[in-house]
């Protein structure tokens, strides 16, 4: 099919292509060289078409020839040029010394204008700038409500909380109470601690008692040292009178602070006890009992 056709078909029919504005009419066909719906310009409607186009900041050289018009996956030729600015457009010159002078102008231009916005994304990538973030507007609202709700049950705790304190202090629940452990075990501590200086003080503490005990055993052994032995109270039996034996204790010596008393200290005191019967046949017996 010819260009011309192919022309009046896009031009006056229709191109998925073409926009049309106040402005003009513009092409968006990426391989395009000058962004404009005219004849000279339409990659469509020229069977021999050349254009530069970027692919991650590398610039290609396209072609394309009515030779292989009926082969489409071979029907653009493909030439990296050099980032270098003067060594790409040699490159463009040797590759397009026998195409139309329009047509090699317009790829010079396409070119220079492509060179130009890469040297100005590379500033703008040095440059610090502030990043634009977008919020989503339904995780925002999402957030608000859960913010809401979290101090409504916060008011309702601290609610809680108050009545349950004014209830204890009314005397509501009587005495029974859950008291948190951790609490408990501390105060218990600090009682323990306040309580053991005391005790230590206590423990220092030196008293110095008489001993009454003692001295009781002391005078029982100075008032029971010399006494008669069994044999002199058996013949003072019959010398004695009744009269005197009835219901009579036994006489005491004084009371003599010598030399027996140092002796007899630390020894077990010794007492007589004395009993006395008396029968109307038999007479009158004595009992000694140490």
């Amino acid at each position: 099919m010819s260009d011309d056709v192919i022309w009046h078909c896009i031009r006056h029919n229709h191109c998925s292509f073409m926009a049309k504005i106040t402005t003009g009419i513009f092409c968006r066909n990426p391989y395009n060289a000058t962004g404009i719906c005219n004849r000279s310009s339409c990659p469509l409607a020229n069977s021999r078409y050349a254009t530069i186009r970027d692919h991650d900041g590398i610039f290609y050289l396209y072609m394309k020839t009515a030779e292989r018009a009926h082969l489409p996956n071979k029907l653009w030729e493909r030439v990296k040029l050099p980032r270098n600015y003067e060594k790409a457009m040699e490159v463009i010159n040797k590759h397009l010394e026998f195409w139309p002078k329009l047509l090699v102008h317009k790829i010079k231009q396409r070119l220079t204008k492509m060179t130009q916005y890469r040297i100005r994304m590379r500033k703008l990538q040095l440059k610090v700038r502030e990043k634009v973030m977008t919020m989503p507007r339904k995780e925002t609202q999402r957030h608000l409500r859960r913010m809401d709700k979290a101090e409504k049950a916060a008011q309702l705790e601290k609610n809680i909380e108050s009545e349950l304190k004014e209830r204890l202090k009314k005397g509501v629940y009587g005495d029974i109470y859950n008291y948190p452990f951790k609490e408990f075990d501390t105060i218990l501590e600090m009682e323990k601690d306040d309580v053991a200086p005391a005790e230590e003080e206590e423990e220092e503490e030196v008293e110095y008692v008489e001993g009454d005990n003692e001295m009781d055993d002391m005078e029982d052994i100075e008032d029971f040292g010399d006494l008669p032995d069994d044999d002199e109270d058996d013949d003072n039996d019959g010398e004695t009178d009744e009269d005197d034996l009835s219901d009579e204790p036994v006489a005491k010596k004084p009371k003599g602070r010598g030399s027996d008393l140092r002796s007899n200290i630390g020894k077990k005191s010794k007492k007589l006890i004395t009993e006395v019967e008396r029968d109307d046949d038999m007479g009158i017996r004595r009992r000694t009992r140490m």
